[in-house]
C-alpha cells in the first residue's frame, strides 16, 4: 500500500512538472488591427480616370453597423411594392351563358350538373383563382433609412465605393463611358449615382451592360444589391448625407 501511495504522488508530480506553461499573449493581433485600411477612406478619381489620391466618407452615412433583418425587410418590402397584382379570373357568376339546366336531372347515366359554366364544366368558372390586389408593405422610413446606411456601409467595409470628381462629356458617348469604367478598374456591374439629372451621363451609360444611373435621393436597396461597385460624385456626398444619416434626438427624451 505504501508503495501503491509513492507511486501515485511521484506520478502527480511529474504530471505538473511537465505541464506545458501558457503562452505570453500575442501583441501581433492588435498591430494588425491598427494598420488594418479605414474603410472611409475611398479612391477618389478626375473626370478622366486618373487616381488623385483618397477622400472621406461621411461616418453619418457610411459608418454604419450593417443590419442585415432590416436590409433583408427593406429589399422584401421593396420587391413587394413593385407587383402591380392586377391578376384576375373569372368565378361562375361572372362567367357569361348557363342560364339553363344542360340535362335533365335522372336517367342520363351522368352526373347532375345545373350550369355549364360551374367549376367543373369545360369554360367555366375558377374556384379560388386570383383577383386585383394590394403587395403594398408598409415600413418606418428610419427603418428604411437604416437599410441604406447598412448597405452603403457595407459596400465600404467591402472595398466596392468610388468617387468620382466631376463628368466631362460634351455628347452621349458610350466609348467614353466605357474608358473611363475601365480606367478606374470596374470589372463587374456598377451603379452610378449623379448629384442632378444629366441626359449627357445618362445616356452615355445606359448601353454599357450591369451599367445603371441613378439620382442620390433616389437610391434605393434594391439597385446596391444588384451591382457591385458603386460610382458616387463628390457632390452626391453632401446629399446622401442629408437625405439618409439618422435621426437626431434630444438630449430630454426618455
Amino acid at each position: 500500500m505504501a508503495t501503491t501511495k509513492t507511486t501515485s504522488a511521484g506520478r502527480a508530480k511529474t504530471a505538473k512538472a511537465a505541464k506545458p506553461a501558457k503562452p505570453a499573449a500575442k501583441k501581433t493581433a492588435k498591430k494588425a488591427d491598427e494598420t488594418e485600411t479605414n474603410p472611409l477612406h475611398v479612391p477618389f478619381f478626375d473626370a478622366l480616370g486618373e487616381r488623385n489620391g483618397e477622400v472621406d466618407l461621411p461616418k453619418t452615412v457610411f459608418d454604419e453597423k450593417p443590419n442585415m433583418p432590416v436590409m433583408h425587410q427593406a429589399y422584401l418590402r421593396q420587391m413587394a411594392n413593385a407587383r402591380q397584382g392586377t391578376a384576375s379570373t373569372k368565378t361562375r357568376g361572372d362567367v357569361s351563358g348557363g342560364g339553363a339546366k344542360p340535362y335533365r336531372q335522372k336517367g342520363t347515366g351522368r352526373a347532375r350538373h345545373g350550369s355549364i359554366r360551374e367549376p367543373s364544366m369545360k369554360g367555366g368558372g375558377t374556384v379560388f383563382g386570383p383577383h386585383p390586389r394590394s403587395y403594398e408593405q408598409r415600413m418606418p422610413k428610419q427603418m428604411r433609412r437604416l437599410a441604406l446606411r447598412s448597405a452603403l456601409s457595407q459596400k465600404a467595409i467591402d472595398g466596392q465605393v468610388r468617387v468620382i470628381e466631376s463628368y466631362v462629356f460634351d455628347e452621349p458617348k458610350t466609348k467614353q463611358a466605357l474608358d473611363l469604367m475601365e480606367a478606374i478598374g470596374f470589372d463587374n456591374s456598377a451603379l452610378i449615382v449623379l448629384p442632378a439629372p444629366n441626359m449627357i451621363v445618362s445616356r452615355s451609360f445606359e448601353n454599357l451592360t450591369g451599367t445603371k444611373t441613378i439620382l442620390a435621393r433616389n437610391l434605393n436597396i434594391r439597385d446596391l444589391f444588384t451591382h457591385t461597385y458603386l460610382l458616387l460624385s463628390k457632390d452626391c456626398l453632401d446629399l446622401l448625407e442629408e437625405n439618409f444619416k439618422a435621426r437626431e434626438r434630444n438630449g430630454d427624451e426618455k
